[in-house]
């Protein structure tokens, strides 16, 4: 005869076993999606520090151009 409770105790670790293995599928496509996500990302980072860097310019620009405007009139006067 055998026991029950062996029995009862080998369908539970089938079944931890069974979890554990989907579990293990889930992490690795979860992973596989983050790094394509973050691929992506640097593309976009990329892109926003390009934008950054220009609009620094420009502001840049505006005010060394408003300063040359102002030293024009006030040497015009």
């Amino acid at each position: 005869m055998e026991n029950p409770h062996a029995e009862r105790q080998a369908v539970l670790l089938e079944r931890i076993l069974k979890s554990t293995s989907n579990c293990t599928e889930t992490i690795l496509e979860l992973n596989h999606y983050m790094e394509s996500i973050l691929r992506e990302n640097s593309k976009v980072k990329t892109a926003a520090d390009l934008a950054t860097k220009y609009r620094r310019n420009v502001q840049y620009n505006l005010e060394a151009t408003k300063g040359d405007r102002s030293a024009d009139t006030t040497a015009g006067q």
